[in-house]
């Protein structure tokens, strides 16, 4: 009987909040509006708040709630996790407002939209360097702001990111090998291109074994006239790899490449 009365209870409830928000709606009163939609957010009911501050926010502009308006309008959508909405809300901000109240947060939570909407690295990465480029323009503008370091470790992993794709690129290069053309050269090049991009990524040892394997695969697939001084290349990558990660985790795979082409070297004639 009581979990049947709490039922009721709770019905009569619904249709009481329900009803007094059409009410709030249908209303003119663009205040009582506004004073509703501060407290749907408050209460966390962001599809109404969203709903009351689409149709605020225009004739808001130009008084003084119209810097506090469109930024809980971004907040709204952003607490409901329409990250693309409030990305352009936030944006719309401070560009709008760039001295405004809300000008540092609107600027971090739209490159942090950005930031959710970078793709997988194995898809078009232009999202990613436009939210690189957005958290690079807040850490400019606020760089004590207590939101700069967050900034910062999120711009990493974003161009972590991008070394990643540039490895998988090299890698894919290597994989094919001779097919419709020399793809170890732009194995190598996409490898010390890369190296160069982003030389404090956790990547670099990989671009690196990119590089050796694709100069000793190359020169085994030479023509004996070819081979000497490209598995010479391969030593001098070797040391390349060897001097910069002397305990790496390819070492065993690079002594094996160093020893072969010291091998060929030592039996195949010289050229002069």
């Amino acid at each position: 009987m009581r979990l049947k009365y709490s039922y009721f209870l709770l019905v009569i409830l619904l249709f009481a909040s329900c009803g007094e928000y059409n009410k709030i709606l249908k209303s003119t009163d663009t205040n009582l509006k506004y004073t509703y939609a501060k407290k749907y957010f408050e209460e966390g009911k962001y599809e109404r708040s969203i709903t009351l501050l689409e149709e605020l926010v225009p004739f808001m502009k130009g008084t003084a709630n119209a810097e506090e308006s469109l930024y809980l309008l971004g907040q709204s959508y952003y607490n409901s996790k329409d990250y693309s909405s409030a990305t352009q809300i936030f944006t719309t901000y401070y560009t709008t407002y760039p001295k405004g109240e809300y000008a540092e947060p609107s600027l971090f939570y739209s490159a942090y939209g950005m930031y959710l909407a970078s793709p997988d690295a194995r898809l078009d990465q232009t999202k990613t360097y436009t939210a690189i480029a957005e958290f690079q323009r807040y850490m400019e503008k606020y760089p004590q702001s207590e939101r700069a370091e967050q900034a910062k470790n999120y711009m990493f992993e974003l161009q972590e990111k991008l070394a990643y794709k540039e490895l998988l690129a090299a890698q894919l290069y290597l994989n094919l090998g001779n097919y419709m053309g020399n793809n170890y050269e732009s194995a190598i090049i996409t490898a010390r291109e890369a190296m160069k991009s982003y030389p404090f990524s956790k990547y670099v040892e990989d671009y690196q074994m990119i590089m050796l394997r694709s100069r000793y695969e190359y020169a085994q697939r030479s023509t004996a006239k070819a081979q000497p001084e490209r598995f010479r290349l391969v030593v001098d990558e070797y040391f390349n790899y060897k001097n910069t990660f002397p305990e790496g985790k390819f070492v065993a795979e690079a002594d094996k490449y160093y020893r072969e082409a010291q091998k060929k070297i030592e039996l195949l004639p010289t050229n002069n």
